[in-house]
């Protein structure tokens, strides 16, 4: 494969982390883009010193003229943009009578709009060149709810149909949007789990970060190019599990 100019939002920790690094690995260019300055340039200073290619972007997906002037940096150095990653996302747990508009916005405007920015500043130039791939990080709680869930189940559920309607709309420019529904993706110490957290997915194991990243290769692999306004669940069976209680 060719290299590729990737960009992967939410790159400074967990699932964002190790996309950003499996690209990097695999010989492409990689734009880091992260809320946190420091963390991602940090991130950015280890690959370097690994000998990877990787670009650190402090970017608040919340704010539109960070997008528009993330994008309109990295056509500037790179000349094209080949796959963009959605990852960023944050959530509360928080009783709906009490969650403030505050946080609901916070949340719908990081997950969700900050997805839409990205694609809508980013499929401008991959248009240019009739190609290109999006993958936005979703949720298994677009489908099955917590309680307390009320603000980040919407707006993952929001992505998915963000999925399907962008990969429509962009189809005349050959770019792909697909999703991915992550369910349980364990980003700490294996230590800190338990054999009963394994053994209740049809998988017998917790979801990995690195799990995630190999779904991302895939989706944006040219070769897939068939693929698109398609959501993949990856969660161990979860979802698909039927659960009595006892």
């Amino acid at each position: 494969m060719d290299k590729l100019i990737i960009i992967v939002t939410g790159a400074a920790q967990g699932i964002g982390k190790e996309i950003a690094l499996t690209y990097a690995q695999k010989g492409h260019s990689v734009i880091a883009a992260d809320i946190d300055g420091e963390a991602v340039s940090q991130f950015e200073k280890e690959l370097i010193e690994q000998g990877l290619d990787v670009h650190a972007v402090k970017c608040d997906v919340r704010k539109e003229d960070h997008i528009i002037e993330m994008v309109q940096q990295i056509e500037h150095q790179f000349q094209h943009i080949d796959v963009l990653i959605n990852n960023a996302g944050i959530s509360k747990a928080s009783y709906p009578n009490e969650l403030t508009l505050q946080q609901w916005d916070d949340i719908l405007n990081t997950n969700l709009r900050g997805a839409f920015l990205c694609t809508r500043e980013v499929s401008k130039v991959m248009k240019k060149k009739s190609r290109g791939s999006i993958v936005n990080i979703a949720s298994t709680r677009a489908f099955m709810s917590e309680t307390n869930s009320e603000a980040y189940a919407a707006s993952k559920g929001g992505l998915i149909a963000l999925t399907h309607a962008s990969a429509a709309s962009l189809s005349e420019y050959r770019i792909q949007v697909n999703s991915i529904s992550p369910g349980w993706i364990h980003t700490g110490s294996e230590d800190e789990l338990r054999e009963i957290d394994h053994e209740q997915h049809l998988s017998r194991r917790v979801g990995k970060p690195s799990d995630i990243a190999r779904a991302c290769l895939f989706l944006t692999n040219p070769e897939n190019d068939f693929i698109t306004a398609e959501n993949i669940t990856l969660d161990g069976g979860m979802t698909k599990k039927m659960i009595y209680e006892h």
